[in-house]
């Protein structure tokens, strides 16, 4: 990923790139993208990056030994403080978005993670902590809630799901406010002149739409939107 499309990405918002999937595939269909309403702890950012991954669980003490649980957390950070940069951590809360309790997303783990190179976290677990999150460094949750309870690393690189989205470990993802996708790698050649595409033909309409319209200028703005993404 050059760093054109890099900056690229960072700018536009989830819809964008889902869109801009399908203008680059010529069809639609797609559906590697979240489902239901998650939280985000900075609206107006987006984060990309290359998936680090990881499970925990919370709603129960680890049945490892203190060693072990200590031996898991570290192998976990040297994990997510190595691999590709853009990345970002995409984690799977094993006690499931329903019934998660742990926040392990809060002041502490969100710096550590930013200090690391990461661009952000993907979860359907908790986060907290929402005065103090760092600038830079957004959560996309299932959920916010005050306790850690008895969060404990349990998997890492390993394949994970968030809101119905199958993420592989090195998947790139686009995620903010509306969720996230996860972008085909034989679309990456060709994303950046997709969303310029899609940017472009949306303009046809919106441009149109700015002020009063009569019935008959819609259609032929419509027209003309319609033979622009052919």
């Amino acid at each position: 990923m050059d760093e054109s499309l890099l900056a690229l990405l960072r700018r536009v918002d989830t819809p964008t790139v889902c869109n801009a999937i399908e203008v680059a595939q010529g069809k639609r269909g797609f559906n590697d993208y979240t489902r239901g309403t998650m939280q985000c702890s900075a609206p107006g950012e987006a984060m990309v990056g290359y998936a680090r991954t990881a499970k925990i669980a919370a709603l129960s003490p680890s049945t490892n030994p203190p060693e072990k649980v200590r031996e898991m957390r570290m192998g976990y950070y040297r994990y997510m403080s190595e691999g590709p940069r853009p990345a970002l951590c995409v984690i799977e809360d094993e006690d499931g978005a329903e019934n998660a309790v742990g926040a392990f997303w809060g002041e502490i783990n969100t710096n550590i993670h930013k200090a690391f190179g990461l661009s952000g976290t993907l979860t359907n677990g908790v986060m907290r902590d929402l005065g103090d999150l760092p600038e830079g460094y957004p959560v996309v949750a299932g959920s916010v809630g005050p306790s850690h309870a008895f969060v404990h690393v349990t998997a890492v690189d390993t394949p994970v799901e968030i809101f119905g989205l199958t993420v592989q470990p090195g998947a790139l993802v686009h995620a903010d406010r509306h969720g996230a996708v996860a972008i085909p790698e034989e679309v990456v050649p060709v994303l950046e002149a997709a969303i310029h595409k899609l940017l472009e033909t949306e303009r046809i309409v919106l441009d149109a739409a700015k002020g009063e319209m009569s019935f008959e200028e819609f259609e032929t703005a419509w027209a003309a939107f319609e033979a622009a993404r052919t």
